[in-house]
């Protein structure tokens, strides 16, 4: 238990702080409104100090150690992709590239015309050639099959290299 004087004593104290506290609110709160007036003046505003916290967070988060981390492994997997890319990309340039033959090649190589890729291919073509041919003006147009255009094309490209005369049956066995 406290005694009289004590408890004078301790009330004495608490009015003396509360008489601080209130000073000190008012010093802080004059100080706030100096605060805002400079900057006013140096032309700073809520949206610069947005920034400006902004950058120094991105900076304290970039040098973290983590963020150094997360980087250099995220730096070292794009690395991987990039190169697993180049072969993907590598390797379907060498598939074009062993398709590369001209068609005059490509028939004289019964191998390559009975490759699943060339096979491939002249399905494709032939699907849509008969599909122009259906949209542009019905399906019979008595253009004949891919090999068949493939075979004329050949020929005529022989008989215009050879620089001979071509005879009339050879005109109408190249027309489409």
């Amino acid at each position: 238990m406290l005694s009289e004087e004590e408890k004078e004593e301790l009330k004495a104290e608490l009015v003396q702080l509360e008489d601080e506290i209130t000073t000190l609110r008012q010093v802080l709160s004059a100080k706030e409104r100096h605060l805002v007036e400079i900057k006013q003046k140096l032309g700073m505003n809520l949206m610069n100090e947005l920034k400006q916290n902004f950058s120094k967070s991105w900076h304290d988060m970039q040098t973290s150690t983590a963020y150094k981390k997360t980087h250099e492994t995220l730096s070292h997997a794009g690395q991987k992709a990039t190169a697993a890319f180049s072969n993907v990309g590598t390797a379907i340039s060498k598939k074009f590239g062993d398709m590369s033959y001209s068609i005059r090649h490509s028939i004289s190589m019964p191998a390559m015309r009975n490759s699943p890729t060339f096979k491939s291919f002249e399905e494709r073509v032939e699907t849509t050639v008969t599909s122009l041919k259906t949209k542009v003006g019905g399906a019979n147009h008595g253009g004949g099959s891919f090999e068949e255009v493939l075979s004329s094309t050949a020929h005529a490209s022989a008989q215009s290299s050879g620089g001979g005369p071509r005879r009339a049956e050879e005109e109408e066995e190249l027309q489409c």
